[in-house]
């Protein structure tokens, strides 16, 4: 116990030693990882400051809350999804949504030159046979299954806003991840997914992207959102990212993507290849071994991480859960309560506690990470506690106290 909370504290202690550092995050899908490989070797150019690159840090919600609490200083984004999604504007153009931002303490700067929008795609000779070529097509074929993302089924100009203004007749479009839906429609078990343009998979599947014949995604041109401090604090990194605006041409964007998703090439390699200006091809080196997926560089660190998270919330949970567990048996007026609590607790959506605890606590990481397992860890606890004592025979609780065994043996 005593060395898990050195570990913990020396956790901690890291966590807000690097708090001078300049972090960049990017979200949980191909491009962005690129994107922010790219941003993350131009300011490290710089060399101003140490640089961190938090990859896959979350989702849209997950990765804006800690730029608005400051535990990320920048990450790639798009104007459409700033505009919709986070400012729920209609700003169309970089000023009007730099003006939304500015309240918030941030901007949003260095287009990066391509624009990569939300689109529907089907299997090119399904969509030949049955006659469909935009969105308002698929209204006349509610027998299709749709297979979208996560985030797309959520978003305020996702599915929602899409299904309105076309009418589509598809009630509970199946859930799936994006990185799983290109397979997954080739596979036959779907027949519509969503995209995004730059996507390198549409060629390879010889899809059909539907046209949006109403024009319900807006322009998604490849951006930086960041602090507004940024420029102020670290000007030499700023003149350095700078030199990426107007960079990515949308064919350089789709050749990047190819080589991560077809060719098996690193994010960092891609980006670096990017900056020295070698060439776009997506021909890569041999094919790599599952195993050699498996465990990579950073497999033992991040082994190591995760068994200290489980292990520290456990021992936490534990010595919380089973006092709570033992009054609430001791206490029929306090078990509806406390039962009743750690049950609300595991209800909630794990994206939704990391949103909330990310701006509560004003940084990214080991902390709100242990407090949410810690939080989905007491109710197993909890009630698992209660009901093994509240099970235990009358007879034999009658007969301890006839053997005179104290009440903590009892």
């Amino acid at each position: 116990m005593r060395r898990v909370l050195i570990l913990l504290g020396a956790i901690l202690t890291n966590a807000a030693g690097a708090q001078d550092t300049l972090t960049i995050a990017s979200k949980r899908f191909t491009e962005s990882y690129i994107l922010g490989e790219i941003v993350a070797q131009t300011a490290r150019g710089a060399a101003e400051t140490e640089v961190a690159h938090k990859p896959g840090l979350g989702n849209t919600g997950i990765v804006f809350a800690a730029l608005r609490a400051g535990s990320i200083d920048a990450y790639p984004e798009y104007t459409g999804t700033i505009a919709r999604e986070l400012l729920k504007s209609d700003a169309a153009d970089l000023g009007a949504i730099n003006r939304d931002l500015a309240p918030l303490g941030l901007a949003a700067g260095i287009p990066f030159g391509f624009n990569n929008s939300y689109a529907l795609a089907m299997r090119e000779a399904e969509a030949a046979a049955l006659g469909i070529s935009t969105v308002s097509d698929l209204a006349q074929h509610a027998g299709l299954r749709l297979g979208l993302s996560q985030e797309f089924l959520q978003r305020e100009d996702g599915w929602r806003t899409l299904q309105r203004v076309y009418s589509l007749p598809f009630i509970a479009p199946r859930a799936i991840d994006h990185g799983l839906a290109y397979e997954a429609l080739a596979a036959d078990e779907i027949d519509v997914i969503d995209i995004y343009s730059t996507d390198a998979k549409i060629a390879k599947y010889k899809l059909r992207v539907l046209r949006d014949d109403r024009t319900v995604f807006p322009a998604y041109d490849g951006v930086l959102l960041y602090r507004a401090d940024l420029p102020r604090r670290l000007p030499r990194i700023w003149s350095a990212l700078k030199k990426l605006e107007g960079g990515i041409s949308v064919e350089q964007m789709i050749a990047m993507n190819a080589k991560a998703e077809l060719g098996g090439i690193g994010f960092a390699r891609i980006a670096e290849e990017f900056l020295v200006g070698e060439s776009s091809s997506v021909a890569a080196p041999g094919k790599r071994r599952f195993i050699d997926l498996l465990f990579g560089p950073d497999f033992w660190r991040l082994t190591r991480e995760h068994l200290l998270l489980v292990l520290a919330s456990l021992v936490a949970a534990i010595a919380a859960g089973v006092p709570l567990g033992v009054w609430a048996a001791r206490s029929p007026s306090a078990a509806s309560a406390i039962l009743a609590s750690v049950s609300v607790i595991q209800t909630i959506p794990s994206l939704a506690l990391l949103a909330f605890l990310i701006p509560l606590l004003n940084r990214i990481g080991t902390l709100p990470a242990l407090i949410a397992l810690f939080l989905y860890s007491l109710l197993p606890i909890v009630r698992n506690t209660h009901s093994g004592l509240v099970s235990i025979a009358p007879a034999l609780r009658e007969s301890a106290r006839a053997l005179g065994l104290p009440a903590f043996a009892r």
